[in-house]
C-alpha cells in the first residue's frame, strides 16, 4: 500500500508568481494547501483570482486568512498613500518602492509555517522573485535562507530533526521566464492578477509597476498577454 503524497503549504496571493510556483509544487507530486491572506490591501479584487488560481490547480484546501494591516499602515497598498504610476520601480526616497507592506513576507511566512506544523507538511513555497521584481527586501534570497533557519530553531518539527523548507522555485526567473514556465505547465495565466490600483471597472490599471512588469514579463517572453488593462502599459497615455 503506497503512502499519501505529503503536503505543502503554497502562499497563493493571487498573483502571477504564486500561480506558477504553487503549480510547480503540484508538478512535484505534492498536495496542495493554499493559504491566501485577506489583509484589507487596496487590490482586495486579487482576493478572487487566489479563489480562481487555488481551483485551477488542484487545492486540496484553501484558507483565505483575514487580517487587518491598514491597522498598521505604511504602504500605498494597506493606507491612504498614492499607488506610483511613473514607471516600474517607482521609490519613496529611500530606494524602497512605497507598495512595499512593512515585513509582509515574514508575516505570512509565519502564518504558513504554523499551517504546515499543524498539516505535518515540511515545504512552504512562495513565488517571490529576485530578478524582476520591485525592490522589496522580502523578496531576497538571503531573507528566504533566514527564515529557513528561523524555522528549524522556531518549531517542534525543527528541533526534532524534521526541517522546514522554504521553496522559492521562482527566486532567480525573470518575469519572461515564469510567464514561459506557467505556459509549459498549461497554466491560464489570465485566472491571475498583478494590478496594484485596479480601475472600478475591475482591469488592471496599465500603469502601476505590477502592471509594467507583469505586461513587459509576456511581451519579452513573446506569449500573447490575456490581462484586460484601462491602459497598455508602455503605451504614454494616462
Amino acid at each position: 500500500m503506497t503512502s499519501p503524497a505529503p503536503f505543502a503549504v503554497a502562499l497563493v496571493s493571487g498573483g502571477l508568481d504564486s500561480m506558477v510556483s504553487a503549480a510547480l509544487a503540484r508538478e512535484a507530486g505534492q498536495r496542495v494547501l493554499a493559504l491566501s491572506f485577506d489583509y484589507n490591501q487596496r487590490h482586495r479584487i486579487e482576493l478572487d483570482a487566489a479563489r480562481r488560481v487555488a481551483a485551477a490547480i488542484g487545492a486540496e484546501r484553501h484558507i483565505v486568512l483575514p487580517m487587518d494591516l491598514s491597522a498598521f499602515g505604511g504602504s500605498a497598498l494597506t493606507a491612504d498613500i498614492d499607488v506610483p504610476k511613473d514607471g516600474a520601480g517607482a521609490e519613496d526616497g529611500g530606494g524602497i518602492p512605497v507598495t512595499y507592506v512593512p515585513a509582509r513576507n515574514t508575516i505570512f511566512l509565519s502564518l504558513a509555517l504554523g499551517w504546515a506544523e499543524a498539516a505535518g507538511a515540511r515545504d512552504i513555497y512562495i513565488g517571490v522573485n529576485a530578478l524582476d521584481y520591485s525592490g522589496y527586501p522580502d523578496c531576497r534570497p538571503e531573507f528566504i535562507a533566514a527564515f529557513e533557519g528561523l524555522a528549524e530553531l522556531a518549531t517542534k518539527a525543527g528541533v526534532e530533526g524534521e526541517p522546514f523548507r522554504i521553496q522559492a522555485p521562482l527566486q532567480m526567473m525573470t518575469k519572461a521566464d515564469i510567464v514561459r514556465e506557467g505556459t509549459r505547465l498549461g497554466l491560464d495565466l489570465g485566472l491571475s492578477w498583478s494590478c496594484y490600483d485596479p480601475t472600478p471597472a475591475g482591469e488592471h490599471c496599465g500603469l502601476c509597476d505590477s502592471c509594467r512588469l507583469r505586461s513587459k514579463g509576456f511581451e519579452d517572453a513573446g506569449i500573447a498577454d490575456p490581462t484586460v488593462y484601462a491602459v497598455r502599459p508602455g503605451s504614454g497615455l494616462a
